[in-house]
């Protein structure tokens, strides 16, 4: 306790230069807290857009996921409804959504554009998976009406000059081989932030897409758990109920997702080196100067006795409760903007190949605050250690001659 004291005397015998070695540290803290939370904040909400988007588990046959098919539904599953209610039975599982994937040909009579559909059931489709797509004009489809309804992208819509109950007709090769055409009202007009996604999709009901295909397979199941953090332990029993499907993680088809982390983890990576440069080099300038300018006073107390590890051992306290003090502000800094951003909500630009803002929120994560304060604080008593083990090894004649 005492050698800790002595510290503290030490530290305030300069406080401008120790308020600046505490601001550094402070601001390199708040630095890599904020960049460390957008991260997390960014890799979370692209983890729940994706499983929300594919659902947590996706399973299909072999050739569906390795294969590319020839005729649409030719790798689909056959009996998809017995396996559905086989997977509804695991307590993980909340819902399952089928799917069915196939392209072709949508027409409004004075133009035709190339269409990326999707089959689904509009029942569960918009009510489990919540309000992941921004509606432009009209309403989601619902399955009520009878009739064969689809809701257009964006830009699909504005290519075909299409708005809700206007008339189109779908063309697409059946399971078979052969052609067929659908006429369908379009009920809404949507976007999904992705302005090249906007100009193709389509979303149609499920028992449209099997009637224009002529097969009742789906492409793939769905499956919904109550919690992301389930998926691997999910996938395990699930692909073990059903082995002749390959069961796949929402992770394995989120290839944005993973681009995203990727480039994040390298971005933010380098900007934490570079931070914990800067507060090395200031700590370590700002102890040098402070121990320099008592090299004598190192030497007298050497003199009377006093052991160099003694000396070497307060001198680190220093520097670590300049690096506390540092490490503290910067937390509490970095604390109040991630909460003022919920209160005060900012919104960010699109990113590039977007067309929706979204909005800038930081994560506030105990192992992220723990990990950044015990670095930063061992970067500081790392730097005082090593200036002061110089110093305090001096010959002792040296240093009391020193000036």
């Amino acid at each position: 306790m005492r050698w800790i004291r002595f510290a503290l005397k030490n530290a305030r015998r300069n406080r401008r230069r120790s308020l600046v070695t505490v601001a550094i540290t402070a601001i390199g803290t708040l630095a890599i807290l904020l960049a460390g939370g957008f991260a997390l904040y960014t890799y979370e909400s692209l983890a729940q857009a994706s499983a929300r988007m594919t659902g947590h588990l996706i399973l299909g046959t072999p050739d569906q996921f390795f294969s590319e098919e020839e005729q649409p539904l030719q790798h689909g599953i056959d009996d998809w409804k017995a396996v559905a209610s086989s997977l509804l039975g695991d307590a993980d599982v909340r819902a399952i959504l089928p799917s069915v994937s196939f392209s072709g040909l949508a027409s409004n009579g004075e133009k035709s554009t190339v269409m990326v559909a999707l089959g689904v059931d509009p029942k569960a489709e918009f009510t489990i998976k919540g309000p992941f797509l921004k509606m432009i004009d009209g309403s989601v489809l619902t399955g009520d009406s009878g009739g064969a309804e689809v809701m257009l992208g964006e830009g699909l819509a504005r290519s075909l000059k299409a708005k809700p109950g206007a008339s189109l007709t779908l063309l697409a090769s059946t399971s078979d081989g052969a052609m067929n055409a659908l006429d369908v009202i379009v009920r809404g007009v949507f976007s999904t932030g992705v302005t090249e996604v906007d100009k193709r999709i389509l979303y149609v009901d499920l028992v449209t897409s099997q009637r224009l295909l002529h097969s009742e397979r789906v492409s793939a199941l769905g499956v919904f758990l109550s919690r992301i953090d389930k998926t691997a332990d999910a996938q395990a029993r699930l692909g073990a109920l059903q082995p002749a499907l390959v069961t796949r993680s929402w992770e394995d088809e989120a290839t944005f997702y993973q681009s995203v982390k990727a480039l994040y983890n390298r971005i933010f990576g380098a900007l934490g080196i570079v931070i914990a440069l800067i507060v090395v080099a200031v700590v370590t300038n700002a102890m040098a100067m402070s121990i320099v300018e008592r090299t004598r006073e190192i030497a007298t107390l050497r003199a009377i006795g006093t052991f160099p590890r003694q000396l070497i051992w307060c001198l680190t306290w220093e520097g670590l409760l300049l690096g506390l003090a540092g490490v503290m502000s910067g937390g509490v800094l970095a604390f109040g903007v991630s909460m003022l951003l919920y209160v005060f909500p900012v919104q960010m630009p699109p990113p590039p190949g977007r067309s929706t803002s979204y909005p800038l929120n930081i994560s506030v994560d105990g192992w992220l605050y723990l990990g950044t304060a015990f670095l930063m604080v061992a970067l500081a008593v790392v730097a005082s250690a090593l200036v002061a083990r110089r110093t305090v090894n001096l010959p002792i004649s040296a240093g009391l001659a020193h000036t």
